[in-house]
């Protein structure tokens, strides 16, 4: 059985969990405890030495790390339904989204950013809030930017069916909603979110139904 390792509450580990719902994939979720460090322990570093969540163990033992590379892994080796688009260009729209979100917002606002900002630099929790509210703001302007001023976009970030980029934009969604940030200013993002969480895929991928939800 397929295994993931994984947090509740994260946003990468949330992505694989979409990803594998859509493919109909079953698979066994091992909880690593962020909150209280348990991907700095021995066990979880042997698999993931940057000790981070998400590792994907497949059945043969190997181990895929990285929540866009065990998205596009799951999807060359399962590739209905595809989570990326056929034509080139249109693959490339749908990473850049993607990555308009994992590799920009999602880092300045995870949780081992916001402990150091508050454990190593002494910042209060105004100012983290400030902080995340700050990147939330930067980010989907851009991004609402992007998706409504292009005719690519339909139900879905790009086109009528799900890809990579709605399976990152609704952790970022879930986690801006979190942290109480005024998503008014989007109507588009709003929208595709709310299309997505219409999917029994998304649904069971959500934080509050994981069996390390607390």
């Amino acid at each position: 059985m397929t295994t993931l390792y994984g947090y509740f509450r994260s946003s990468a580990a949330y992505r694989v969990r979409i990803a594998l719902n859509l493919k109909g994939l079953d698979y066994d979720q091992v909880p690593v405890n962020l909150v209280k460090g348990e991907q700095r322990g021995g066990e979880h570093l042997t698999r993931n030495p940057q000790g981070m969540v998400p590792s994907l163990v497949l059945d043969d033992s190997s181990v895929v790390n990285q929540s866009l590379a065990i998205c596009e892994y799951l999807d060359e080796v399962h590739p209905e339904p595809a989570l990326l688009p056929v034509d080139a260009l249109a693959r490339a729209r749908v990473r850049a989204l993607a990555q308009s979100v994992a590799c920009e917002i999602h880092p300045l606002n995870n949780l081992r950013v916001l402990k150091y900002l508050v454990g190593e630099l002494g910042v209060d929790e105004a100012a983290k809030l400030a902080w995340y509210r700050h990147w939330i703001t930067e980010g989907f302007a851009a991004l609402e930017a992007t998706l409504s001023a292009d005719a690519s976009s339909g139900d879905f970030c790009h086109g009528d069916t799900p890809t990579i980029a709605d399976i990152c934009l609704i952790p970022q969604v879930y986690n801006a909603e979190r942290f109480e940030c005024d998503l008014s200013a989007y109507p588009t993002i709003q929208r595709i979110a709310a299309n997505c969480r219409s999917l029994p895929a998304f649904e069971k991928a959500a934080p509050e139904a994981q069996p390390d939800a607390n």
